[in-house]
């Protein structure tokens, strides 16, 4: 079933997360949900604070970005065609590396893109859907859309990465997110929309 994307504004886009545990409620049916809506709206991850779930867990599926070979390389490429994960309770061990910009945007703030710094290579672990513990060596842009994810856990949105004036600059667009004032082709849930009488 596809899920309504909360938009920009809504709280629980801004609050840190949860654990969860196993016995999760519905949990495989809540993952296939969430897959079914993050590829209905075009995106390559999706955290559960995006349908409204303060839990900390989060999928992606880079497959996309593996078109790109020729920027990317041949190794990055092959192991991008293959990133495609549940991540649940996810924890960040290390961050290192010289910090580089990529264009980011995020299916909760749509037509918002924005160069954001991020370091490229994360250890991490965190509980696959079965519930096995899992430890991964990320790099690029692999760790890129882990980390962006992450941050959602977190409370924290790519737009708050970025300088004060870039901010400014956007604050008209994202107000108007907020409101619904926005063309999407995918459903969404506007925390300041007028409700009709």
């Amino acid at each position: 079933m596809i899920l309504p994307i909360v938009a920009y504004g809504d709280p629980v886009l801004k609050k840190k997360a949860t654990d969860i545990t196993k016995d999760y409620p519905k949990l495989k049916e809540l993952i296939a949900n969430m897959y079914e809506t993050m590829y209905g709206s075009f995106g390559v991850g999706l955290a559960a604070p995006q349908i409204g779930l303060s839990i900390r867990m989060f999928i992606v599926d880079a497959t996309p970005f593996a078109d790109d070979e020729e920027v990317l390389g041949k190794e990055e490429s092959e192991f991008l065609k293959n990133f495609k994960h549940t991540f649940i309770n996810p924890v960040i061990l290390e961050e290192s590396g010289d910090e580089w910009a990529f264009n980011e945007g995020c299916l909760s703030i749509p037509d918002v893109r924005e160069d954001v710094f991020r370091q490229p290579n994360i250890k991490i672990e965190y509980f696959d859907e079965d519930f096995n513990k899992q430890t991964m060596a990320l790099d690029g842009l692999a760790a890129r859309v882990f980390q962006h994810e992450y941050d959602h856990i977190e409370g924290i949105l790519f737009t708050d990465h970025l300088s004060a004036l870039k901010k400014r600059l956007i604050k008209g667009k994202l107000t108007n997110i907020s409101k619904g004032k926005i063309n999407v082709d995918y459903r969404m849930k506007f925390p300041l929309m007028k409700k009709k009488r």
